[in-house]
């Protein structure tokens, strides 16, 4: 941390005691932001519980073989992969919109691997479970590293939790610490991607649920993206309700219709677009990966013969025609502009997949197992045809598509279906790297992304770039540097295109929370701020900011104050320093025997959010320790 965020952590950490009191009780000597931090040394593991009645371990203390001092928290007696310790996040004063961290050190009594996940029962009732992070141990102690995490307003019952893939296997837990991750405000005085390119085309990003539960992620999007796309949870396995689809068959014999639910995930993301205006891309429909094996099988079971193609006809098109219609039941106001209908189908030599489920082999395809080729396609995009929502463009989407040979295959598979008109455009996910396998030269090449991207574009389809992000070796020392010339070089190229390419898709929103984190493969840090590869393909670019709104609560007011405006002047004498942040330190702790008019409350919204908060406090705290330059 640099000296002047230190500066500004102290300044607020003593502002924020008189608004906040300590989510639980902790030991002494516990840091600001601790939840639970324990060694195990009192013999205390009354926080941990075992997974539900079914989970047979025993949760202890183990006084041999600690990794700091002479206890650790010790679970025996396990008899399934998924049994192990559980904290409620509720039980230790978590809140929702909260960013966590979490690290412990684990060993497990032989090989195994050691995986901390998240548990929580969604608005409709139904379970998720997601794995955070995961470390092998092999009868030594090894780390689980601090990972980040969060949770909605609409999730319930969360918990996290260690669990191993060896039964049987007793795992061993020290040093054990949950905290609050530090609260970064977005930067509000740089250009807002979607302005910079409105004039060539939409800017989108990729979120999840859990992702996108602190305000700041909320506040990156809508400052800097007009397109969305839901990261898991519109793919099959999250749409497909197995329980319900068995019920329907047993009560009607009708083996043909999989039942589609929305599940409360995607309801998150999807509310959130929905209040805020911003369109939606769909994905995905038709997809080897992540698409239960039961779906294929008689009586939706895996253990079930496949299915003849007749039957898994119908089933594709009562699935296709499922999904269109829940989000048309509750989100018709949602501009689903772009769906993904078939996802990943050519392999990087322009074969189709071999047949299988994915639950046996994560590259076969039930779809090839059961049409014997990838004829299937046609079939998915006649029935997206019939059955997406009006304006909805269809399209093919894959990754390393600058493979010359899956390239071809690509390109002649769509150009086939653009002549039966079912198919708007090609989706490129353009997964890249900067530096590929630890050295210098990237993969692709610029030339060669840029070929590929040419031909495409000859196709006369529309074309997205679907899935972008650029990992870099952090070894390297200018890695930063060559990952800003490479992202600044690619989007040359596309720009180039920008007559046929109508959006720009970014994998993710900041670095530790994209699926290739370890590489740093997005434009903005984990705190937030831009990083050199975000200034490098804005520079130089003539753009013209859309003029500012300012939104006043009616609950509150129906006028805005008089006068002129200045940010963070809360006692209104016309100078920004600390007594306006102690003032407003004191109005957000309720403190009676202050006064904010209504000229300091609009001085006071520093980030034009329509509140007064903590975030506007912290704003200004940086502002005067010299971390921001304006307010």
């Amino acid at each position: 941390m640099k000296a002047k965020q230190k500066t500004a952590a102290v300044l607020l950490s003593g502002m924020l005691a008189m608004t906040s009191a300590p989510l639980t009780a902790l030991p002494a000597g516990a840091a600001e932001g601790d939840i639970l931090v324990t060694d195990f040394e009192d013999g205390d593991v009354s926080a941990f519980s075992k997974r539900g009645d079914t989970d047979t371990s025993v949760i202890g203390i183990s006084e041999e073989g600690a990794y700091s001092g002479t206890k650790c928290m010790a679970v025996t007696e396990r008899t399934k992969n998924w049994n192990g310790p559980s904290l409620a996040l509720e039980s230790v004063g978590c809140k929702p919109g909260v960013q966590y961290l979490v690290s412990a050190m684990v060993k497990a009594q032989w090989y195994c691997e050691c995986m901390l996940s998240m548990q929580y029962t969604d608005a409709d009732g139904e379970a998720h479970y997601n794995n955070l992070t995961k470390v092998t141990s092999q009868g030594e102690w090894v780390q689980i590293p601090q990972t980040k995490f969060s949770f909605s307003e609409d999730m319930s019952d969360v918990q996290i939790y260690i669990e191993g893939n060896s039964a049987e296997v007793a795992l061993y837990v020290d040093d054990f610490a949950l905290t609050e991750a530090p609260v970064y405000p977005i930067e509000q005085d740089i250009p807002g991607l979607k302005d910079v390119y409105a004039a060539d085309f939409r800017i989108g990003c990729a979120t999840t649920a859990g992702e996108l539960a602190p305000k700041s992620t909320k506040d990156l999007i809508k400052k800097h993206f007009n397109s969305v796309t839901l990261g898991n949870e519109l793919k099959p396995e999250n749409m497909l309700d197995q329980k319900a689809t068995q019920a329907y068959l047993e009560e009607t014999g009708d083996n043909t219709k999989p039942i589609v639910k929305l599940n409360g995930s995607a309801k998150i993301i999807l509310n959130f677009c929905r209040d805020n205006n911003i369109p939606v891309r769909g994905h995905v429909l038709v997809w080897h990966s992540q698409t239960p094996g039961w779906f294929f099988k008689d009586n939706y079971t895996l253990e079930g013969d496949w299915v003849d193609k007749e039957t898994m006809t119908k089933r594709m098109e009562a699935y296709i025609k499922g999904v269109f219609e829940a989000l048309e039941a509750e989100y018709s106001d949602v501009n689903f502009y772009a769906w993904d209908v078939v996802n990943e189908a050519w392999t990087d030599g322009g074969q189709p997949r071999t047949g299988g489920t994915y639950d046996e082999n994560r590259e076969s395809s039930g779809w090839v197992q059961i049409w014997g080729d990838n004829s299937f396609i046609e079939d998915a995009f006649t029935f997206a045809r019939k059955y997406a929502p009006k304006g909805c463009k269809l399209y093919y989407n894959d990754f390393n598509e600058y493979m010359q040979s899956k390239r071809d295959a690509i390109i002649k598979m769509a150009l086939d279906l653009k002549e039966k008109g079912l198919i708007d455009g090609i989706g490129l996910q353009s997964h890249l790297n900067v530096t590929n396998n630890g050295g210098s030269d990237p993969f692709p090449s610029v030339q060669v992304y840029a070929s590929a991207l040419n031909k495409y574009c000859e196709t006369g389809l529309d074309i997205q770039i679907t899935e972008l992000d650029a990992t870099y070796n952090t070894t390297v020392a200018n890695g930063e540097e060559l990952q800003a010339q490479y992202y600044s070089d690619i989007m040359d190229a596309i720009v180039a295109n920008k007559d046929s390419i109508s959006a720009v898709v970014f994998w993710g929103t900041t670095d530790d929370q994209s699926w290739r984190a370890d590489r740093l493969p997005l434009l903005f840090n984990e705190d937030y701020t831009a990083k050199p590869c975000f200034y490098s393909i804005i520079d130089g670019i003539d753009y013209t900011v859309p003029p500012a709104t300012t939104t006043v609560s009616t609950e509150t007011t129906t006028t805005l104050p008089t006068g002129a405006l200045l940010r963070g002047d809360v006692d209104c004498n016309g100078d920004v320093n600390v007594a306006d942040a102690v003032l407003l330190a004191r109005f957000n702790a309720e403190d009676k025997e202050i006064t904010v008019s209504a000229k300091g409350k609009q001085n006071a919204d520093v980030n034009s959010d329509s509140n007064t908060d903590t975030e506007d406090l912290t704003r200004i705290l940086e502002y005067l320790a010299g971390i921001l330059p304006s307010l």
